[in-house]
């Protein structure tokens, strides 16, 4: 097909270690090399795509660079045999917005292997709604039901609550019957986090223990927790016989000091999530449960803005002060 040119943020070193966005043209023949062209409809924000957009080398070495770890769209070039001109598909995680360029341009070209059919059940919008917040909350889902957590054994802890995988998490884990106390240092929005299923909703202070003892109250069978540091320590101590902590973020801190009490004593399972490079045959399970028994009422957890006002979004998520989802249409000016 012709090289296409088309509208994308981009993020740009113009001196050392020093980054600026802006919404400029891409053409296709830029784009990596890759089986599959994606027409990009819907991207989601995250919070690592925001720091790829401020200029993290941690997250994205070389710049310009086009972030966006989620999109959902319409195939409209194929090199391979899984998909066709037409197909509606979906990418989230592996390199995507990383090192390769994302989703927050109007075309992505990546490998077959990262590419996963939009399942029966979601629209492309309702895809992103989820992205890879909603598929790393349903994986912290999947690693309690594999350890035998039903809803009858006690409290789910969600810490980070309003943030995307926290507000998913909480929608999911009260679809399925769960008695879900939800931790939040903005507790203002508690009515949003009731609303979602929430049955409790606790200040984030109740959640930070920060004396270095052993153990703590039993208070939750299982944890998702989104903030690290004392936090995951606290809510590691707090976690009652044989239940699991879903370690998914580090907003607080990456550090993690404790000792192996709540593992030897309780018989604690602490589970790391990592979504980017979850194999394709589990993937395709949690997309599935996302699509049918798991699915959410979307109403209220997610806003639509348009690439044009993608910036403020990401100094916003910056800040702490994203609640729920931003989707973002592409094509939407």
């Amino acid at each position: 097909m012709n090289d296409i040119t088309f509208r994308a943020l981009i993020v740009e070193e113009y001196e050392p270690n020093k980054f600026r966005r802006f919404i400029g043209k891409k053409s296709v023949s830029q784009l990596p090399d890759g089986e599959v062209l994606i027409k990009v409809i819907y991207s989601s924000l995250n919070y690592k795509d925001a720091l790829s957009a401020r200029g993290h080398k941690g997250i994205t070495r070389n710049y310009p660079h086009t972030p966006g770890v989620d999109a959902s769209g319409i195939v409209v070039e194929s090199n391979s045999s899984k998909f066709k001109v037409g197909d509606e598909v979906l990418v989230t995680g592996y390199d995507l917005g990383m090192n390769t360029s994302g989703g927050f341009g109007q075309y992505i070209r990546v490998p077959d292997k990262w590419v996963v059919p939009l399942p029966k059940g979601l629209t492309l919008l309702e895809s992103m709604i989820y992205g890879t917040a909603g598929f790393t909350a349903g994986l912290c889902v999947y690693a309690f039901l594999e350890k035998g957590i039903k809803p009858d054994s006690g409290k789910i802890l969600v810490t980070g609550a309003t943030g995307g995988v926290g507000s998913l998490a909480v929608a999911i884990l009260s679809k399925l019957g769960f008695y879900v106390v939800a931790s939040t240092g903005k507790l203002e929005k508690t009515e949003f986090l009731q609303k979602l299923g929430a049955k409790e909703v606790i200040h984030r202070s109740e959640v930070y223990e920060p004396s270095g003892k052993p153990l703590l109250p039993r208070k939750w069978i299982g944890v998702v927790d989104n903030v690290g540091g004392i936090t995951l320590s606290t809510a590691i101590r707090s976690t009652d016989y044989d239940g699991v902590v879903a370690s998914v973020g580090l907003v607080e801190s990456p550090d993690l000091n404790i000792t192996v009490y709540p593992f030897i004593l309780r018989g604690v399972s602490l589970v790391g999530i990592d979504s980017a490079e979850t194999k394709m045959d589990k993937r395709l399970k949690i997309w599935e449960h996302l699509a049918t028994d798991w699915k959410i009422d979307f109403n209220g957890i997610w806003r639509e803005v348009s690439l044009d006002d993608l910036d403020k979004e990401i100094e916003k998520i910056l800040r702490g002060e994203q609640v729920g989802k931003v989707v973002i249409n592409l094509w939407n000016k």
